[in-house]
């Protein structure tokens, strides 16, 4: 209706005019019916289901993927950022190795999501929103670690950096049991203890 309304003022011929105000009209008519037959057969369960769809398009399309991405991000950059850390103890080489690791994971990550699945059959939305979301959450939960290596301090800079992956793994537990359903203890142990090993080999392999 506004299209028409906004159409009807610009234009300067009468005929053209008076069309499309009758258009809009039409379309107002239209839009008035629209929302008397929702009201008066869309039930409480049809509009329960409605908005069950809905979460579960919104889980499909951003979560997942995003979720995926951030336990991509989170948990596999651990292993370079630390083993440089410790090989190097110096800060900034061990943030620009966490810099070049999580960016180049964000894009690898982003892309795979979009490339593998265009969401025409499985039906998880836009390939370009699954890839957006993936990749900018693989980025972020990379850099989370990477950023406290700013930080002059090694030591300083370690301990925040491993208070974050803490953040972090929690983080990912309780998306899991928000949005998918896991059980909390569960998907806390499965992240948990697969961070656990990953940042245990970073360590050790750098300290050797």
């Amino acid at each position: 209706e506004r299209f028409y309304r906004a159409a009807a003022q610009r234009t300067t011929d009468a005929d053209t005019r008076a069309l499309l105000n009758q258009l809009a009209a039409a379309e107002s008519a239209h839009e008035h019916t629209a929302e008397q037959l929702a009201d008066t057969h869309l039930t409480e369960s049809a509009r329960d289901i409605e908005a069950e769809t809905a979460h579960r398009q919104f889980v499909l399309t951003w979560v997942q993927p995003g979720l995926a991405g951030l336990m991509d991000g989170s948990v596999s950059t651990l292993a370079p950022i630390f083993a440089a850390a410790f090989a190097t103890q110096d800060t900034m080489q061990t943030f620009q190795v966490g810099l070049a690791a999580s960016i180049g994971a964000g894009i690898s990550m982003g892309f795979t999501e979009a490339a593998s699945d265009d969401g025409k059959l499985s039906g998880r939305g836009a390939a370009w929103k699954r890839g957006v979301a993936s990749g900018v959450m693989t980025a972020v939960g990379g850099l989370g670690h990477a950023l406290p290596y700013l930080i002059p301090h090694f030591w300083t800079a370690t301990a925040i950096a491993g208070l974050v992956v803490f953040v972090e793994l929690w983080t990912i537990a309780w998306i899991q049991n928000r949005y998918m359903e896991t059980p909390f203890l569960r998907a806390a142990f499965q992240v948990v203890l697969g961070g656990s090993l990953v940042l245990a080999a970073g360590v050790l392999i750098g300290a050797s």
